[in-house]
């Protein structure tokens, strides 16, 4: 019992090796313990990309699971819907979810699983109310957090939000992997003026083609938008001024060609 507290010491402070060392020789003989092994290989699985480690996770949470004593627990309901988790089926994962969401709606644990399970399946309206009720500063700052409730406030057409969740990190890998996200799915929803915005970050930090086309087509969907009373007309401002940070040659005809609608239609540029 004292490895075991020790085990769940090290996982609470986020050292999972040290976890790892202390479990990897006991042999499960109770639901916890097996419950405790699950979340060990998952916590390392998920650390090193270790799809080994990852399926001896839900092979012990599967375990647990569909016990005749467990599957009707709490406990034993938490344990499938992590275990589908792991498999990606997500309408599973809600099935198992859902049944036990009376009792654990209040948990950040359960908001964080139910919010990311909920946008996956592509509910994103309900996804994004689960994930802001999460409390927890630590969640709120982990990446895995930021980006889904992103995508969730691009898909439910709030890309300023997602937006606005950038500019709060500070410059990192996890910030440009942010950008990428932000470009590409405000881009596909056609929330071209933040995917322009996103593109011109990126390709200011790593100047590719790939972000080049990119903003340039987010560009050119900016000012179809404004011509179509779908886009306030002060954007044409901005998007002249990010297309100016490309020595491209190849956005000259695209500025003349924003620049002579703007006469025409008496806004400055």
């Amino acid at each position: 019992e004292a490895r075991l507290n020790m085990v769940i010491y090290h996982l609470k402070q986020g050292e999972v090796d040290e976890a790892y060392e202390l479990m990897k020789d006991v042999e499960p003989t109770t639901p916890n313990e097996y419950v405790l092994r699950a979340v060990v290989h998952t916590m390392v699985g998920q650390a090193q990309d270790s799809q080994e480690h990852l399926k001896t996770a839900q092979q012990y949470l599967q375990l647990v699971g569909a016990s005749e004593s467990e599957k009707d627990t709490i406990m034993g309901r938490q344990c499938m819907s992590i275990c589908f988790f792991l498999l990606r089926q997500f309408d599973d994962v809600l099935i198992y979810l859902e049944s036990i969401k009376a009792y654990a709606e209040g948990s950040d644990d359960f908001c964080w699983n139910y919010g990311v399970a909920k946008a996956s399946a592509g509910d994103f309206t309900t996804g994004e109310e689960a994930l802001l009720a999460v409390q927890s500063e630590k969640y709120r700052q982990e990446y895995c957090y930021v980006s889904w409730l992103a995508r969730c406030h691009i898909m439910n057409g709030g890309p300023r939000l997602a937006w606005e969740l950038y500019l709060r990190m500070e410059t990192s890998d996890d910030s440009f992997n942010l950008l990428q996200l932000i470009a590409s799915d405000c881009y596909r929803v056609g929330q071209f003026f933040y995917a322009a915005k996103a593109f011109d970050v990126l390709e200011r930090l790593d100047p590719s083609p790939e972000y080049f086309e990119g903003k340039r087509g987010a560009c050119v969907g900016v000012l179809k938008m404004i011509i179509e009373g779908k886009e306030p007309a002060e954007s044409l401002r901005d998007m002249v001024a990010m297309l100016s940070n490309t020595s491209n040659p190849s956005v000259e005809y695209i500025l003349r060609v924003v620049r002579r609608w703007g006469i025409q239609n008496d806004i400055q540029v």
